[in-house]
């Protein structure tokens, strides 16, 4: 006796398919000079497990912004969140920017700009920001 099943072909094909545009995907892998070529197959996996992470990080802040009985997740909540799961943790706390300090309104600390990237490597907004990003090998 046969089961059929409710789904066809083309519906499993598209509830598996990634919500992340696969040449953005592509595009940040590449950004790794050890990455020469990407296999379909592979970066279907990366785009995937990107969006359950993500997907991850997005269920864990929430639980912690209507544990503080909040209702807009801020950046306190993501690191609370990435601070009770600790292989999270391991990897993610150290990149995720500190808690917003109270500025002092002095013009020495507003003069001050942001220190440039360890040599070799670039700001990530450098990459979505439109036109050709300016990096420190073409001076």
């Amino acid at each position: 006796m046969r089961f059929s099943s409710t789904k066809s072909m083309a519906e499993e094909e598209t509830s598996t398919r990634p919500e992340f545009p696969l040449g953005r995907v592509k595009k940040i892998m590449k950004l790794d000079k050890e990455i020469n070529k990407i296999n379909s197959e592979a970066l279907h996996v990366i785009t995937y497990s990107t969006e359950l992470f993500l997907h991850f990080l997005a269920e864990k802040s929430a639980v912690v912004t209507a544990e503080k009985k909040r209702k807009t997740v801020n950046l306190d909540h993501l690191r609370t969140a990435v601070k009770r799961h600790q292989p999270t943790s391991d990897f993610l706390l150290d990149s995720l920017p500190l808690p917003a300090q109270p500025v002092k309104h002095t013009k020495s600390v507003s003069d001050k700009k942001a220190p440039p990237p360890p040599i070799g490597t670039r700001r990530i907004d450098d990459f979505f920001s439109k036109g050709k990003a300016k990096t420190d090998d073409s001076a």
